[in-house]
């Protein structure tokens, strides 16, 4: 699985964690079992894109943390899937807000938002409990190691 990565603001501060995102796609196709063929972007973007994003996509005027758009989405089979798998937004006026609200690192809640947009690339949401649970399993699961709380 490959990433491209956008950043659309002045923040630097996560640039650096290339690796990691390298290290949350191999879980991910790991644990999946995924064909590695597949490819996402994240763009890192300010509360203002975001609220517009969200508005214009979700009719919702307001900012929020990250959105995901999923090109398969409704696809069942992975095999069925194209190459690119999606678009992840990132909000990064959220992260070091919601990192000191949840009680860990900016970098640990910049790595989950990335965890969690890829999970909804691939078709995982969190609608009703039975699928958070799958869903949030699989995020502990992932980023267990790369980014521990």
């Amino acid at each position: 699985m490959k990433t491209t990565l956008i950043n659309q603001t002045e923040n630097k501060d996560f640039i650096s964690l290339r690796s990691k995102i390298t290290k949350i796609n191999s879980k991910v196709t790991q644990s999946l079992n995924l064909p590695l063929r597949f490819n996402y972007s994240i763009i890192l973007v300010n509360s203002e894109t975001i609220q517009i994003i969200n508005r214009d996509y979700r009719k919702l005027d307001k900012a929020t943390d990250v959105i995901s758009f999923a090109y398969n989405d409704g696809i069942k089979e992975y095999k069925d899937f194209s190459d690119e798998i999606g678009d992840i937004f990132i909000n990064l006026d959220y992260v070091n807000k919601q990192a000191l609200e949840y009680g860990h690192t900016p970098e640990r809640e910049y790595l989950f938002l990335i965890t969690h947009g890829v999970l909804h690339l691939l078709g995982y949401d969190h609608q009703n409990p039975k699928d958070e649970k799958i869903m949030f399993d699989y995020q502990k699961e992932i980023l267990h190691d790369i980014a521990p709380r």
